[in-house]
């Protein structure tokens, strides 16, 4: 039988597994050592009180993040009715996605990955395209027009060198516009990583890089895939600043992704953030983690619960009553439900969509493609 690629080498001796244990836990202190911009705790506490944003700013990253936990809970739940195609959760990384892209504009363009819904919903991506997109209906494929949101990439790291060069594009239209993307860490051993990481330092391309380090590559830790613990440290190759951000605080996130945002539209170039964060959900909705991580994996994850930790300075400031609380999450389920109504109303897609926003102008190609599909459709319909 063949063993995962993310499994530990097969030991031999007890020898053998108490080095390996022993290399774990060196790799895990030496990545829990590096420093790591937070603003507030895990338990909720605040650590940096002087970069604390303004009371707007928490109550609105608070509302993105629970509108994010709502459709990754309720995505799991159409999955299994059979109403949604296989769904990549985010569960546990909504302070990584909601607080990089709330220093956003609607003028600013977004690279996600698969894995970024709660990012691009941030931005403003109706939930009815983000619903019609995960059943893989043309509706959701074409993004809003006034939302320069990509569809969210399946391949790995190639909106990278995308997103600089539609921030090159902004600059030469001379706009204060600048890019954002997104990647994972499996994503940054990748050469297109390196190769958008160098293009945009060349060039000082008005563009931020998200590096969202959740721990696991599909199947693979990071700590097999490389030796480094602190990925931000690959912004020195490239003479572009680096920054490493407690990923599960959502105020650190957005703090340190406005001041490069802010940098960026300034003239000030690129910069990387890694987002340390845990993919404690699995890969898709399709995938069984069990066989390859344990419960020592996750432990102690549950407890730096994004969502949970910026809850719970709310309430220990007064900032946020049980009263508000149940207001807000009835308030963004009825939401959810109503753009769910709206995507099981989308007329059911005809096979030649599948040919539409491929390119800007049809190719040769594409246009013999449609009449072929055509041909054989009403060939279909004339059968009796």
């Amino acid at each position: 039988m063949t063993t995962p690629l993310s499994d530990p080498p097969p030991r031999e001796s007890e020898a053998t597994d108490a080095a390996y244990h022993a290399a774990r836990s060196a790799y895990e202190a030496a990545q829990a050592a590096e420093d790591m911009v937070q603003i507030v705790a895990p338990d909720g506490t605040v650590t940096q009180p002087e970069l604390l944003p303004d009371i707007e700013t928490r109550l609105g990253l608070y509302r993105q993040m629970r509108r994010a936990r709502h459709f990754d809970e309720r995505g799991w739940v159409l999955y299994r009715q059979g109403r949604l195609g296989v769904f990549p959760p985010y569960g546990g990384m909504e302070a990584s996605q909601v607080g990089t892209a709330a220093a956003l504009t609607r003028a600013d363009w977004l690279f996600p990955t698969y894995r970024d819904t709660g990012a691009a919903l941030t931005l403003g991506l109706p939930i009815a395209r983000a619903i019609a997109y995960w059943r893989t209906s043309p509706h959701g494929w074409h993004m809003p027009d006034d939302l320069k949101v990509l569809p969210f990439y399946i391949p790995i790291a190639t909106q990278y060198p995308q997103a600089v060069g539609a921030a090159l594009a902004e600059r030469r239209l001379g706009t204060r516009n600048i890019a954002m993307a997104y990647i994972g860490d499996g994503g940054s051993s990748e050469g297109d990583f390196h190769e958008a990481l160098n293009f945009a330092g060349a060039l000082n391309a008005p563009c931020v890089f998200i590096l969202q380090n959740n721990g696991w590559a599909i199947s693979v830790p990071t700590r097999h895939q490389t030796k480094a613990t602190n990925l931000s440290r690959r912004a020195d190759g490239y003479g572009i600043p680096g920054v490493r951000v407690d990923g599960n605080d959502a105020l650190a996130t957005y703090h340190v992704t406005r001041e490069a945002v802010e940098r960026a539209r300034s003239g000030g170039g690129p910069t990387l953030i890694e987002t340390v964060t845990y993919r404690v959900k699995p890969h898709t909705t399709a995938d069984d983690p069990t066989r390859y991580r344990t419960d020592a994996d996750n432990a102690g994850w549950d407890a730096r619960d994004p969502v949970l930790r910026l809850r719970t300075h709310l309430f220990s400031e007064g900032l946020l009553t049980d009263a508000d609380e149940t207001a807000l999450l009835a308030d963004i389920a009825a939401e959810f439900e109503a753009a769910l109504a709206e995507a099981d109303g989308y007329p059911e897609p005809t096979p030649e969509e599948i040919l539409d926003h491929v390119f800007a102008e049809p190719t040769p190609q594409l246009r013999r493609q449609r009449e072929q599909i055509t041909a054989e459709q009403r060939a279909l319909e004339a059968r009796p």
